[in-house]
């Protein structure tokens, strides 16, 4: 008789074989990984956390913040002769790691300026 040929009950098949879906622990390096990807390390998550959850209290640090903080990229130029556009540099803020956490600063600041003081922001935009 051929082992391969024998029906097997799923009464008898040995305890490693599992059915359906089981509980396990997920780890951090496999949520939403592509295959054959390695996990994706980033060192500034700290910085970025504590950007994200500064809470602005003090108008005087508010206004500071809206001063510095510029509210278009200052990099973004273009090169003209005359009428004609020789070159076009595009906005180089989106390579900065922190950029969204920065605006995301910037206009938590504008909101307690007019939100909190009634304050008006427009000499900010």
């Amino acid at each position: 008789m051929n082992v391969f040929e024998h029906p097997v009950s799923y009464r008898t098949l040995p305890n490693w074989v599992g059915f359906g879906k089981q509980e396990t622990a997920v780890n951090v390096a496999t949520i939403s990984q592509p295959y054959g990807q390695k996990p994706h390390f980033d060192l500034l998550h700290p910085l970025k956390q504590w950007l994200d959850n500064t809470a602005i209290k003090s108008q005087k640090l508010a206004r500071l913040l809206c001063k510095f903080i510029p509210s278009q990229c200052p990099f973004e130029r273009e090169v003209k002769i005359g009428d004609r556009t020789l070159l076009s540099i595009p906005p180089l803020c989106k390579l900065n790691p922190l950029y969204e956490q920065v605006v995301g600063l910037r206009f938590r600041a504008l909101c307690y300026l007019a939100d909190e003081c009634g304050e008006d922001v427009t000499p900010y935009c």
